[in-house]
C-alpha cells in the first residue's frame, strides 16, 4: 500500500525539481494522460483496501488507460473536435466514486478499530 504512495509523492517531488517545460500542443495529452494515471493509482489503491489487487492488472490498466486517453486526444486533435474531453469526464467519474471507496474504506476500518478499543477496555 505504501509503495504507490510513495512513487507518488519522489514523482511529484521529481516534477516540481526539474525545469522540463512542456510544449503548449502536448498539454492536452499531458493532462488527460496524468489524469488516467491518477485514476489507475486510485483503482490500485481501492482494489488494496478491498482484498483484490493484482499486480498484472495494474500494471497493464495503467499502461492501457495511459495509452487509451493519448490515443483519444490524438484522435480528437486529427479530427478537429474535442474528444479529450470524453476521456476527461469517464477518468473523473472513475477517480472520484475511487476516492470515496477508499474513504468509505477508511472511515470503516477507524469504526472497527474504535469498537475494538471500546472492547478491549472492557
Amino acid at each position: 500500500m505504501w509503495l504507490p504512495a510513495l512513487f507518488l509523492v519522489v514523482g511529484i517531488l521529481l516534477g516540481f525539481l526539474s525545469n522540463i517545460t512542456i510544449p503548449e500542443e502536448y498539454a492536452n495529452y499531458l493532462s488527460i494522460s496524468v489524469l488516467a494515471a491518477f485514476d489507475t493509482l486510485f483503482g490500485g489503491i481501492r482494489a488494496h483496501l478491498e482484498n483484490k489487487f493484482d499486480e498484472k492488472i495494474f500494471i497493464s490498466g495503467f499502461f492501457f488507460n495511459v495509452s487509451l486517453a493519448a490515443l483519444l486526444a490524438f484522435l480528437g486533435v486529427q479530427l478537429g473536435i474535442d474528444l479529450y474531453l470524453a476521456a476527461v469526464f469517464a477518468f473523473g467519474v472513475r477517480l472520484f466514486q475511487n476516492l470515496s471507496i477508499i474513504r468509505r474504506c477508511f472511515m470503516e476500518n477507524l469504526s472497527k478499530h474504535k469498537k475494538l478499543e471500546k472492547f478491549k477496555r472492557k
